[in-house]
């Protein structure tokens, strides 16, 4: 489940990321088009987790996303996160595992 997680995280943070380099850093209108397979990539691998609700999936998913985006922070955009980014990242990531690790009771409303 994790490596479907992080796998899909790389793929919605570059498919945004193309969108960020058309409309924020002035790159051509075709950075569209990698963008737009990448967020269908993501989306389909997140489909594929192996979870009973849609809901829970995305929540735990959360989690990954802004390890993900912490780490694109450093690796792609070569700057170093600060002590704030951190402590929400942690505290984020807790959350996540808890969502994942815990025990649930499944009630349909």
């Amino acid at each position: 489940m994790i490596g479907i997680y992080a796998m899909a995280a790389v793929a919605e943070i570059a498919g945004c990321f193309a969108f960020w380099s058309w409309l924020r850093l002035g790159q051509s209108v075709w950075w569209i088009v990698p963008g737009i397979g990448l967020l269908v990539f993501f989306a389909v691998l997140l489909a594929r987790v192996d979870s009973a609700l849609a809901g829970r999936a995305y929540a735990a998913y959360g989690g990954v996303y802004v390890a993900s985006s912490i780490l694109w922070l450093v690796v792609a955009e070569h700057t170093l996160p600060d002590r704030w980014d951190l402590l929400g990242g942690m505290i984020i990531i807790i959350g996540a595992l808890i969502i994942i690790f815990g025990p649930h009771n499944d009630h349909v409303l």
